[in-house]
């Protein structure tokens, strides 16, 4: 297991971190069906390969996947320093108008009701799960200063923002000498690398860490569907079709991982999860499991070394297709990069 940076900070975190989406009861999506027994034994063989950083949010079945985590950690005998654990903020609590949103008063009653669930009296990493459209961004960076400053937050971050609006808000962080993002939790996967056009420059040029979301876009990169498969039925993408990727492209990764996976003897969900992980600009890939062998498998991208072919063969059949003003500005930076000066003989 490597540790990395989070963000510009110096704290490390595990490259592979827990997600906790599939703690709670079950739902209609067929996400959630872990009970206290089942966390357990996902949470405490993550912790014994090394893993040490765990994600969760307040509304992943309404509060019970931070109160089955914060429980496991207790039951577990697992020392609150020896974990980083990371929270969301933004989604609807509650039917009324004021229990939705990053409006001060939303994030400071959601912080107390986190931090009772979980058990503790600091949240490592707290997160904007969404954009709010209505709530001003420097009253929400004034919020999670004030939590920052308060101790109950160490970091915070932001999910499933516009790159745009992330460069907005660190520059209001930065002139108003706020607690800025140190990390952006995004979805990423070679079915969808959209992320590449604005969000990784920006990731790069800010020092921002990426947590990615769904690196086998919701159970589609599982081996259990496209070409040499047929789904049996089962599984969240029969009732859940989300993340949106565009399947013909995706089917294609597909065909060349399986082949991949055979020759280094994995699952093609491993060779999912292994690609992201060669990508320079990924922080830490958010893995979930509701069985263990499904958590093995997550654990083997870890040992995984793709090689330089298997490389080149996903980027080719995954590659991104031109975009403007993507494809004029390779073209305008080429010309201003001459070739190296060859001395005359």
């Amino acid at each position: 297991m490597r540790y990395n940076q989070l963000g510009n900070t110096g704290l490390f975190v595990s490259e592979l971190c827990l997600g906790a989406l599939t703690f709670g009861p079950p739902d209609e999506t067929l996400i959630a069906s872990l009970d206290q027994k089942g966390v357990n034994e996902i949470v405490g063989r993550s912790i014994a390969v090394g893993v040490n950083f765990f994600d969760t949010a307040g509304v992943y079945s309404f509060g019970q996947s931070e109160r089955l985590l914060g429980q496991s950690f207790k039951e577990l005998s697992i020392k609150r320093s020896d974990v980083i654990i990371a929270s969301k903020v933004h989604c609807a609590m509650g039917e009324g108008p004021n229990q939705h949103g990053s409006s001060r008063g939303h994030i400071m009653d959601s912080i107390d009701s986190s931090l009772e669930r979980l058990q503790t009296d600091h949240i490592d990493l707290y997160q904007l799960h969404g954009n709010d459209s209505v709530t001003p961004i420097d009253e929400t960076l004034r919020a999670l200063d004030d939590l920052v400053a308060s101790g109950k937050v160490r970091y915070v971050g932001v999910s499933n923002w516009q790159a745009w609006r992330i460069a907005k808000a660190l520059g209001i962080s930065e002139r108003k000498d706020y607690a800025r993002f140190e990390t952006v939790q995004s979805y990423y996967s070679i079915a969808g690398r959209d992320l590449e056009r604005e969000i990784v420059p920006l990731l790069n040029e800010e020092k921002l860490g990426l947590m990615v979301w769904s690196p086998m876009a919701g159970g589609l990169l599982s081996g259990k569907y496209g070409p040499g498969a047929r789904g049996n039925g089962e599984g969240r993408r029969t009732s859940f079709n989300f993340p949106p990727v565009n399947e013909d492209r995706a089917w294609a990764a597909v065909a060349v991982m399986r082949e991949i996976a055979k020759k280094h003897d994995v699952s093609v969900a491993t060779v999912a999860l292994g690609y992201v992980r060669t990508k320079p600009f990924v922080m830490s890939i958010i893995i979930g499991a509701s069985r263990m062998d499904q958590l093995d498998q997550n654990l083997a991208a870890t040992e995984l070394k793709l090689d330089a072919d298997d490389l080149t063969k996903l980027d080719e059949v995954s590659a991104l297709p031109s975009e403007y003003p993507g494809w004029m500005l390779e073209r305008q930076d080429a010309e201003r990069r001459p070739a190296p000066f060859a001395p005359t003989p």
